[in-house]
């Protein structure tokens, strides 16, 4: 298993040295599938960091696909050597550059349209129940001003579970939301955090402007949505074709201003 690069410690955000000592002790072996991640106090005390911070990170951890929160009992490491070695997850998200999300961008907008129209085709009332609590807890978490990341990728990660096709499923999860902006950190944080526009905003860095854009994102997966509801396997494609392309263009903008 190939070591995933450190960089300068300086370049390193609280939540990101929280997800590398746990990543380090999956990669010993410390800490197996099965095992219980430490609690949140034993992390606040370890790293020295706020309850923020940690769930921070362990939202990171879980959209890499490396562990598992059950409510109420705690966090579990998954299958993470299977994690670890894909190319896909190969680079710490901190190594991530914004050109290599713009990658990834086009690449899902292939991918997902084409996921839409099958989901379209074969979806289920359940399907449609998933999507439809993805996009309410979505809308929740952006009227009470909090994150909506999990509640995005969750939505797109239903539709490709919907297609019917496992492998749709598995080239997401692998990207791990990437893609997927996430919410700004509070000015304090930031300044502790140093970490710079030039990469990309991937499991969690800032990337404050495109915090204004969830209304837009929003109507845009209501669209998506609705064509799948309907079985228009065409206007789910054009759908899905038009939000990914208006994120690619939205990541362009907010890197140019920065």
């Amino acid at each position: 298993m190939s070591a995933i690069p450190r960089p300068n410690s300086r370049n390193i955000s609280q939540p990101q040295r929280v997800v590398d000592g746990v990543v380090e002790r999956i990669q010993a072996g410390a800490l197996k599938p099965g095992d219980r991640v430490p609690t949140e106090p034993e992390l606040m005390r370890e790293f020295g960091v706020s309850r923020t911070v940690v769930r921070e990170a362990m939202s990171r951890l879980q959209a890499a696909g490396l562990v598992a929160t059950r409510q109420g009992v705690g966090t579990f490491v998954l299958d993470a050597v299977a994690q670890l070695q894909r190319p896909l997850l190969g680079l710490a998200a901190r190594d991530v550059q914004v050109q290599q999300v713009l990658a990834m961008l086009e690449l899902r907008i292939s991918l997902e349209s084409e996921a839409a129209h099958l989901a379209a085709q074969r979806r289920t009332p359940v399907h449609l129940a998933a999507m439809r609590a993805a996009l309410d807890a979505f809308d929740a978490h952006r009227r009470a001003g909090a994150s909506t990341t999990e509640d995005d990728f969750a939505f797109h990660v239903q539709i490709a579970v919907a297609t019917g096709n496992e492998y749709f499923e598995e080239v997401l999860r692998n990207l791990g939301g990437a893609t997927i902006p996430r919410p700004a950190q509070k000015p304090v944080e930031a300044a502790n955090a140093g970490d710079t526009m030039a990469r990309a905003p991937t499991f969690g860095a800032p990337l404050t402007p495109l915090e204004h854009n969830k209304l837009v994102t929003q109507r845009e997966h209501e669209d998506i949505y609705l064509a799948i509801e309907r079985q228009d396997a065409v206007a789910a494609r054009a759908a899905m074709l038009m939000h990914l392309v208006h994120s690619r263009e939205r990541l362009r903008t907010v890197c140019r201003e920065t």
